[in-house]
């Protein structure tokens, strides 16, 4: 059955679920970052909003792998095993290959951890889940410079637009981290007139009661 196939199949395969990938992957990384720039709110957020999150992530490693599939699957370029997970080891725009095996790499490393977030260091998972970051970078340098559809205005602009997304709400959260903490709004009058009766209501409780 496979024989009778286009054989450019294959080829259309990998281009579009390695768009389809960049973008699901786009999205997980535009989502973390309005989670924790508080667009959402300061209030504690609904389960659904970061396990959104995290299934937008893992759908981008199923789309990787069905971009690696159809790949290795087409005939028009070769691409082994070795084309396919070791750096300029592909004889087919081998340094725009390389940004794609390299974001590969930082994907498996991100999701895996998060899958074991809760059986690792808070602080070790922090350090790996920033690689959130270059892996958008390497994977949008991927899409660019390797993409056959690089070249299409909407592949283009779509770029430049989560570009621009990202690198503004990365701009918010160092912001916000450099911001003093801000001291605890003081109460209003009628406020403190009710703290202090209570207070003194506690405290002629707790004092003896005068001899008659």
């Amino acid at each position: 059955m496979l024989a009778t196939l286009d054989p450019r199949t294959w080829w259309f395969v990998a281009r579009a679920s390695g768009l389809v990938a960049w973008a699901l992957l786009a999205l997980s990384v535009v989502w973390g970052l309005a989670l924790s720039t508080k667009t959402f709110g300061r209030n504690p957020k609904p389960a659904w909003l970061l396990d959104l999150h995290r299934h937008l992530g893992g759908l981008a490693v199923v789309f990787t792998g069905v971009h690696l599939a159809g790949l290795f699957a087409d005939t028009y370029v070769e691409f082994g095993w070795r084309e396919l997970f070791i750096p300029f080891a592909s004889t087919w725009k081998p340094g725009a290959v390389a940004w794609g095996i390299v974001a590969f790499y930082a994907l498996i490393a991100v999701e895996i951890t998060s899958l074991l977030q809760r059986h690792l260091p808070r602080t070790w998972w922090r350090r790996v889940h920033f690689l959130s970051f270059p892996l958008f970078v390497f994977a949008t340098a991927h899409l660019v410079t390797a993409g056959t559809d690089s070249g299409v205005p909407l592949t283009q602009w779509t770029a430049v637009v989560t570009c621009t997304i990202v690198a503004f709400l990365v701009l918010v959260r160092l912001v916000a981290r450099r911001e003093p903490t801000r001291a605890r709004p003081s109460r209003s009058g009628p406020e403190k007139e009710r703290e202090l009766a209570g207070r003194v209501t506690a405290l002629r409780a707790a004092l003896p009661a005068d001899e008659g």
